[in-house]
Parts: C-alpha cells; sequence; structure tokens
C-alpha cells in the first residue's frame, strides 16, 4: 500500500491530524454547542456554523495566494498552525453566557472561529499542494528513466491522495470523543448527569418561565429530577448551573484542540526538509518559448481550468449535501436517535473510523481493476461517488416515512414518553455514514488529485485553494438542511439531498469522457 510513494507522504498526513482533530471537535459540537451555551434556535447556530466552515475554505484561496506570491509554502503553513492554535484559546475560556454579556460574549466567540478559519485557510490549501507536489517530482523522476517507469507511477497519485486522507482521519476519530467526555466528567463532578434535550428547557425557563407551555413545564420538572436524582428546589438556580457546567465541560474540549496544532507543528518542522516547495520557477524562466509555443499552452491552461471549474461545480454540491454531518445529521442525532449512552456528537466519529477501515479496501480495488486493466479515471470515480451519496438519503428518507417522523420543530414539542417510543436505534446512523463516507472517498481525496493533476504549475497552491472554495459555496448552504428539518416532515427535507445528489451524478458522467481528455 506503501510501496514506492514518496517519503514525505505520511510525515505530510501527520502534521495535517492537528487541524482534522480541530475541525471534527468544531464538527462534532459546534451547531450544538452554540445552541447549548446562547440558547440559539437550531436555525441560527445553523447559519454561524455555516458561515464559519464557508470562511474555513474561503480563505484558503487567500492562503494559497500569499504562498504562491511569497513562494513560502512551508512558512504559511507554519503560521497557519500558530493562528488555529491562538483561536481555540479564545473559544476554550469558559465564560457563562448571560442576558448582560449574550451579545459580546456572542459576538467574541464569533471573532474566535473568524481567526480559526484563517489560520485553517493559511494552512489546508497549501499542505495539499504540497502533496501534490511531490508526485508532481515523483513522475518526472520516473519520467527520466523513461515510459515504462513512468507508467509505473501514474496510478500513485490517486491512491497517494487516499492514503494521506486516511492517516489525517485519525485525528478527526478520536476528536468526537473528547467533548463528551469532558462534559461528562465535569458534570460528574458537580453530581450531575447528561440530558441533550436539558439546555434547550434551561434556557427557555431563564428567559421567561411564564412564557413556557405546561408541557415543556413538566418535561423541564422531569428531566431536572432526571439529572440531579431529585426536584431541584429552585428551578432557577438549577437552570443556570446546569448550563455553565455543561458548556464548561465543552470549552474543556477546545484546550485539546490547541495541545492538537501545537503536536502538528512540532511535527511539521522536524519534517519540513523532506517536503518540495511547488512551482518553484526558476527552471521555468530560463526557457524561451516560441509564440507558437505559447499559444498551445495557454489553450492548454485554459482547457485545464475549465475541467477545473467543471468538477468543483459538482463538489460544492457533494459538500452541501455531505456536511450535514454537523447539521441537520448532527440535530438528527440529537433528538431522534436513542442516545442515552451514546452522546450525538460521538457518531462523528462514526465517519473517520470508516474512512480508516474503507480506504485501504478501496485502494486495493482500484488497485486491481488496474491491474486487469479496467481502471476508472477520477472522473468517473467522483460521478460514482455522487451516487452512493444519494443511496445515504434515499435510506434516510425511506426510514422517517417508515416511522412516521414529523419536522424536528414537532417532534421536540412532544410528551417525553411518546418521543422516546419514536426514536431511531444507533444502526440508522451507522448505515448512513457508511454511505456518505464510501462517497467521501470517491470524492474528496480524488478531488485533490484531480486538482493536482489539472493544476499549471505556478497556480497549484491556489487551485487547491479553488477546490477549497468550492466547498466554501457548499458550505455556505449547509444551513438549509436544519431550516428544512425543523419545517418539512423528515422525509422531504431527505429527498431533497438525494435529488441533489443524484442530479450531480448525472451532470458529472454527462463531461466524463471531455474530462478524461483533459487529464491525460
Amino acid at each position: 500500500m506503501f510501496k514506492d510513494h514518496p517519503k514525505g507522504l505520511i510525515p505530510a498526513a501527520l502534521s495535517n491530524m492537528g487541524e482534522r482533530f480541530g475541525y471534527y471537535i468544531m464538527n462534532a459540537v459546534l451547531l450544538l454547542f452554540l445552541c447549548s451555551k446562547f440558547g440559539l434556535s437550531d436555525g441560527t447556530s445553523g447559519a454561524i456554523y455555516s458561515a464559519f466552515y464557508t470562511l474555513i475554505y474561503v480563505l484558503s484561496l487567500v492562503g494559497g495566494l500569499i504562498a504562491d506570491r511569497t513562494q513560502n509554502y512551508k512558512g504559511t503553513i507554519r503560521t497557519g498552525l500558530i493562528v488555529m492554535a491562538i483561536g481555540y484559546v479564545m473559544i476554550s475560556i469558559p465564560i457563562l453566557a448571560t442576558q448582560e454579556n449574550h451579545t459580546w460574549l456572542l459576538a467574541f466567540t464569533c471573532v474566535a472561529l473568524l481567526v480559526i478559519a484563517f489560520g485553517n485557510g493559511l494552512f489546508k490549501g497549501n499542505l495539499q499542494a504540497i502533496v501534490g507536489q511531490m508526485y508532481d517530482n515523483l513522475e518526472a523522476e520516473a519520467a527520466k528513466k523513461g515510459p515504462e517507469a513512468l507508467a509505473a507511477v501514474k496510478g500513485k497519485r490517486d491512491s497517494g491522495f487516499q492514503i494521506f486522507y486516511v492517516f489525517i482521519n485519525i485525528g478527526g476519530l478520536i476528536a468526537p470523543f473528547i467533548a463528551p467526555y469532558l462534559r461528562q466528567w465535569w458534570l460528574g463532578v458537580h453530581s450531575l448527569k447528561y440530558n441533550a434535550e436539558l439546555p434547550a428547557l434551561c434556557h427557555q425557563f431563564l428567559d421567561g418561565a411564564q412564557n413556557m407551555t405546561a408541557e415543556a413545564t413538566g418535561n423541564l420538572n422531569a428531566l431536572a429530577t432526571q439529572v440531579s436524582g431529585s426536584l431541584p428546589a429552585n428551578l432557577n438556580e438549577f437552570c443556570t448551573e446546569y448550563l455553565n457546567v455543561f458548556n464548561t465541560g465543552v470549552h474543556y474540549s477546545f484546550i485539546a484542540s490547541v495541545c492538537a496544532m501545537l503536536i502538528s507543528l512540532i511535527i511539521f518542522i522536524i519534517f519540513q526538509k523532506q517536503f518540495p516547495t511547488p512551482a518553484k520557477k526558476e527552471a521555468a524562466a530560463a526557457v524561451d518559448y516560441t509564440p507558437e509555443e505559447r499559444a498551445t499552452m495557454a489553450k492548454e491552461i485554459k482547457q485545464r481550468m475549465y475541467a477545473l471549474f467543471a468538477v468543483l461545480g459538482i463538489a460544492v454540491f457533494f459538500w452541501f449535501s455531505f456536511h450535514q454531518n454537523g447539521q441537520s445529521l448532527s440535530v438528527f442525532a440529537r433528538d431522534f436517535v436513542k442516545t442515552d449512552s451514546i452522546a450525538p456528537e460521538i457518531w462523528q466519529a462514526v465517519n473517520p473510523f470508516f474512512v480508516i477501515v474503507l480506504t485501504p479496501l478501496i485502494v486495493m480495488f482500484f488497485g486491481w481493476l488496474g491491474r486487469r486493466g479496467k481502471e476508472i479515471s477520477t472522473p468517473r470515480k467522483i460521478a460514482y461517488g455522487m451516487g452512493i451519496a444519494g443511496i445515504a438519503y434515499l435510506f434516510l428518507a425511506i426510514y422517517s416515512v417508515s416511522a412516521g417522523y414529523p419536522s424536528g420543530e414537532v417532534f421536540k414539542g412532544m410528551d417525553v414518553g411518546v418521543k422516546e417510543g419514536m426514536k431511531a436505534g444507533p444502526w440508522v446512523l451507522i448505515v448512513t455514514y457508511f454511505f456518505l463516507t464510501v462517497a467521501e472517498l470517491f470524492i474528496s481525496p480524488l478531488g485533490l488529485s484531480f486538482v493536482s493533476k489539472v493544476a499549471p504549475k505556478h497556480l497549484q497552491g491556489l487551485c487547491q485553494g479553488l477546490w477549497l472554495g468550492a466547498t466554501a459555496l457548499g458550505n455556505g448552504l449547509i444551513w438549509l438542511g436544519p431550516v428544512m428539518y425543523n419545517a418539512w416532515p423528515l422525509w422531504m427535507c431527505w429527498t431533497v439531498f438525494l435529488v441533489v445528489c443524484v442530479v450531480s451524478m448525472g451532470v458529472m458522467f454527462g463531461m466524463v469522457k471531455w474530462l478524461e481528455r483533459v487529464t491525460k
């Protein structure tokens, strides 16, 4: 699996683990944390989450431009890790949100998210550009040895990015367990237990107990008794304490992200001599091209950029659907799935677990096809990936119809006992994440590989930034997930994502032959 790959591949992946750790901490807790800390609605929290993830990828364009202009990819990456660590330090400060400080504390939290996003923008695309350059160098060295040597390494790029992807997800596998563990521990220190529904009820009570329905008040009393062992004498004091303890435990998980960033920085500094610098221009500047050669090169670059933007358009809709794992799928886990023994955030670990387990199998499968002369092109793999993502939402839609699930807003207002009887077993999320992860493995690492193939040599950082920019556009739409989730019966919400995936698959298949010609 690792044979004949560049020696800097694994150190680069390990350097990225800290960023993945912080990413999956945020992916697991951010929307739920904003709801529990500030009492925001799912829709408002989803909008902030969407803006944060959009900025992560939009700012990757800025990071790519900075690295391309300065030719200091490694310095930009180091700076990005340090800036991300500063952002996580800011958001780790455990301040209780009250009516008096609500506005400035929410603003401070958003500034901390902006700092994290900017650091991520400096880091993310440029490390991927370095990995792409490793394979450019590998192919250039093989070309000097002859056509047979070049043919032997041509297929290494796709599998290399898949290996890179599986290693960076090790951080993602660990991260979702951190926040629930620290929160559970901190609640236990204060003789309290975890309940996913209680923070929202506490905020309702503190914002105006007189406005609560009798059913909501009854649910609050029942859950308060359940988590504390007896009915609190003063519900106002109980709600304030529970929210403070509940959210302080989550704040501590952001400290773990700071440690992960520092570990990644150390790894990067130790191994940076093994990493190439993309888009070195000295050799190109010494070549004198004829006008005809320049016209041919310009035409080829245009074709490559057209192909890149075509695939980026498909990527927008994939990420819109896939990144519901931190939006509608997170609130689905909170509301509709039995989480007595498993906190909803922990389900975010299922995706990186499947990435780690399934990647070697998929790499071996593609390798087997290649040896039999039936190699599948990267554009065709991406098309298949969109179809597989559609299967995940088809399954959820069918299950929601059979279970008779209403909208999330209607479900939350129902009696506690009725809701418990309607909740799904954990297997529903496991099946969903299985298909979404297989789709991700067909699209995300192979998309990175595709970008590195078509990107002009002097624009590799920018082109990787464009891939992340497409992800940003997809993330800019993900807030629609919680809105549909709370407004419509669940099957209608999932059907929207199913249609998006199926249409995208059809468009991609329509472009496959052209994309294959461009990438030859």
